[in-house]
């Protein structure tokens, strides 16, 4: 759990604070960005361990779990992807797209694992 606000709770904080930050100076966001880095990949590698331990622990076999959970699997996929491309952008068009496509994939990534824990 602690995991998961890190990663998805620490890029909705991140975004809304971005503003404020230009305000202060061009280059403070960038220095929290790194910041969080620190924080949130090590949160990412802890929820991709742990939903690979969860999978083999218990999962239900039907269809419908199977495809919920494959979707997540690229869901997951993409958001690291996507957050490591917005790490590496070096325009403002870019970090928009690629941080955006991060944080819409990680909310999804959340709301497909609650789908299947239900």
């Amino acid at each position: 759990m602690l995991a998961a606000a890190v990663w998805v709770g620490g890029q909705v904080v991140l975004a809304g604070l971005v503003p404020a930050a230009r305000r202060v100076s061009p280059d403070a966001p960038k220095a929290l960005a790194r910041a969080f880095a620190r924080l949130s990949w090590p949160a990412y590698a802890v929820l991709v361990a742990t939903g690979i331990w969860n999978v083999a622990a218990d999962h239900p076999s039907g269809t419908a779990w199977q495809v919920v959970l494959g979707v997540k699997l690229g869901v997951v996929a993409l958001a690291g992807v996507a957050a490591l491309l917005h790490t590496r952008a070096t325009s403002r068009r870019a970090l928009a797209v690629w941080g955006s496509l991060a944080g819409g994939a990680s909310i999804a990534a959340l709301v497909l694992g609650v789908l299947l824990a239900g």
